[in-house]
C-alpha cells in the first residue's frame, strides 16, 4: 500500500516521500528523483511501476524546504515554478535528501539503485558519483550531466536521452560521457523522442521509447 512517509535529511529537516513496498518477489530498493513539477501523478505511478517490478521505492519530494506538497502542471507557470524550486535548492542538500533515502531502502539489507527524470536524471548522475552505497544508476535527460561528465560514477549507470530534445544535445553529451568515461557509462539515445520521454503526459510521451528505456533500467538494476 502506497503512503507518504516522512524522513530526516542531513541538515536535521523532515521532509516527505512518496513511498510503496515491493511486490513479491522482492529485489530491493530504489529511489525514484523527480521531474520539477513535483511528487505529481506520474511519480507516483512510476514508483508503482517500480514496486510491482519487485522494488520497494520511494520518492523524495526534493522541495519540501521551499513548498510543501508542491505541484506544477506542465504548462509555462509550471515550467517557470519548477525551474525556480530547483535552482534554490542547494545540490548538496538534495544529495544529502537521497543519502536518507538510500538508507531508509537500507534496512533490509539489500542493494538500492536509483532513477530520475529531468531535474531528477541531473541528480542521479551526481548521486551516482557523490553518494556511496548505491548499486546502479538510471539517469534521464539531465540538464547538468554534460557539465558534470568528468565525474565519475560509483556504481554500474546509463544515460538516456531523446534525440528531439531541444534543451539537451544528445550527441554533445554521449560524446562528453565518452571522452571520460569510455564504454563504461552507457548512452542510449532515442530517436523520434524528445524530453521528458518517459512522462505520461499527452504532449511529452514516447511509449516506444519508455519501455525500452525502462527495460534497460531494470536488467541494469536486475544485475546489479
Amino acid at each position: 500500500m502506497a503512503e507518504t512517509i516522512t524522513l530526516t535529511g542531513a541538515d536535521g529537516f523532515a521532509f516527505s516521500a512518496y513511498h510503496e513496498p515491493a511486490f513479491t518477489p522482492r529485489k530491493g530498493g530504489v529511489i525514484v528523483i523527480q521531474e520539477i513539477f513535483g511528487i505529481d501523478r506520474h511519480v507516483r505511478a512510476d514508483v508503482e511501476r517500480w514496486a510491482k517490478m519487485g522494488y520497494e521505492a520511494i520518492a523524495p519530494a526534493m522541495f519540501d524546504r521551499l513548498q510543501r506538497d508542491f505541484h506544477a502542471e506542465h504548462d509555462d507557470a509550471g515550467i517557470k515554478a519548477g525551474i525556480e524550486k530547483a535552482r534554490a535548492t542547494p545540490l548538496e542538500q538534495a544529495l544529502g535528501d537521497i543519502a536518507a533515502c538510500r538508507d531508509f531502502l537500507r534496512q533490509h539489507g539489500e542493494k538500492v539503485c536509483i532513477v530520475g527524470y529531468c531535474y531528477g536524471g541531473s541528480l542521479t548522475w551526481l548521486s551516482a558519483c557523490k553518494v556511496e552505497g548505491l548499486a546502479a544508476a538510471s539517469s534521464y535527460y539531465g540538464s547538468m550531466v554534460q557539465a558534470n561528465a568528468a565525474l565519475s560514477p560509483m556504481c554500474p549507470t546509463i544515460v538516456h536521452l531523446g534525440r528531439t530534445d531541444a534543451g539537451i544535445p544528445a550527441d554533445d553529451v554521449a560524446a562528453a560521457i565518452a571522452e571520460h568515461h569510455g564504454e563504461k557509462v552507457p548512452v542510449h539515445i532515442y530517436e523520434g523522442a524528445g524530453h521528458g520521454f518517459n512522462n505520461e503526459s499527452p504532449e511529452r510521451y514516447n511509449a516506444e521509447a519508455a519501455d525500452l528505456a525502462r527495460h534497460r533500467t531494470l536488467e541494469l538494476f536486475d544485475n546489479a
